[in-house]
């Protein structure tokens, strides 16, 4: 067992880690719902960043269904944002889980 290989594989390992995370801290992923009435932006690490909401959707005639439904959009928006988020987090950092292998580093048990 080679050790100073496997320190620069750890090393290399963490240095792309670092990078993916830094990517899904700068990622901006949206959802929509009712075709768009609302929108939401959340980063690639699922945090809420931004909601928009269309005029559109606001009836004036009838303000306690239009903020049932408005509540029922954003949530949707958000799911739909969110399942964007969970395809890019496997995009960006499961070649790294990949990378280690079922058995955790080579050369190392239990890691």
């Amino acid at each position: 067992m080679d050790m100073q290989a496997i320190l620069q594989q750890a090393q290399q390992m963490q240095q792309q880690l670092m990078a993916a995370q830094q990517e899904l801290d700068d990622a901006q992923v949206e959802g929509t719902a009712g075709g768009g009435l609302v929108k939401t932006t959340l980063n690639g690490r699922g945090q809420l960043q931004d909601v928009t909401i269309d005029p559109k959707a606001i009836d004036p005639d009838d303000a306690g269904e239009t903020a049932q439904t408005i509540a029922d959009l954003v949530l949707a928006a958000v799911r739909d944002a969110e399942r964007a988020v969970d395809e890019l987090q496997q995009e960006k950092m499961g070649p790294l889980a990949e990378g280690m292998g079922e058995g955790g580093m080579p050369g190392l048990p239990g890691f």
